[in-house]
């Protein structure tokens, strides 16, 4: 109980501290809107089925857009020393990396819901089909960038070149899982039943149980280092 509720503590102060100036929201969200604008246009839909490539398209806008979101995630802790007192607070580094994600995963979740609506008028497609597992591959597959950039922001925090840094070493990690997603979403924008793809969402799944336990396990070292 007492991991659960300093977690939701720094969630909770997170995302007063992001909804006070909205920097990372409204870049994220601008970033990705402009990049599916630019998509929309290099794709010439009479070449390519639109519903065949729109798992790949979905996943590479969230994934560079979700790098605008992860780097502030401790970065903002920088000014006043503020990431030193939260180290030599009474809070867990579990408790501090969790409560972050949290706030991370709540801040993606909230420019995927606007950018959905984006992509199905851009690209003709009905992406509200199969719209119940749909959630649950942008749920699973958002926790799984979430955990991994949480960590590597973590890593990164002191390093003059973190924003370079910060998707160099996320994206080859989150191959597995952005993978897993975007054969499940084409898979269901296309209306295709899910059950010839079971395998795909236990990778999912795996991957995001895994590594989870991994970055609590290990978080303390790298906040300490």
């Amino acid at each position: 109980m007492t991991f659960l509720r300093h977690s939701l503590a720094i969630a909770v102060k997170d995302l007063r501290a992001e909804m006070r100036t909205k920097e990372a929201i409204n870049a994220s969200l601008a970033f990705a809107v402009v990049i599916l604008v630019l998509f929309s246009f290099a794709i010439d839909p009479e070449v390519v089925a639109m519903a065949e490539i729109s798992g790949g398209v979905l996943w590479m806008v969230f994934a560079f857009a979700s790098a605008l979101i992860l780097n502030r995630s401790f970065a903002r802790e920088l000014s006043n020393d503020c990431l030193d007192a939260l180290i030599a607070s009474p809070v867990s580094g579990a408790a501090l990396f969790f409560g972050k994600a949290l706030a991370n995963f709540a801040l993606l979740v909230a420019v995927e819901i606007v950018c959905l609506p984006v992509f199905g008028v851009l690209y003709n497609v009905r992406w509200t089909r199969g719209l119940g597992w749909l959630a649950a591959v942008v749920l699973l597959a958002t926790w799984a960038l979430t955990v991994i950039g949480t960590m590597f922001s973590a890593l990164t925090v002191n390093l003059r070149l973190r924003e370079l840094m910060l998707p160099t070493l996320v994206y080859p990690m989150l191959i597995p899982a952005l993978m897993a997603a975007m054969q499940l979403t084409t898979v269901l924008i296309t209306g295709q039943p899910i059950g010839e793809n079971w395998l795909w969402l236990r990778l999912l799944a795996g991957f995001d149980i895994i590594f989870t336990a991994l970055a609590l396990a290990l978080v303390e070292t790298v906040l300490v280092r």
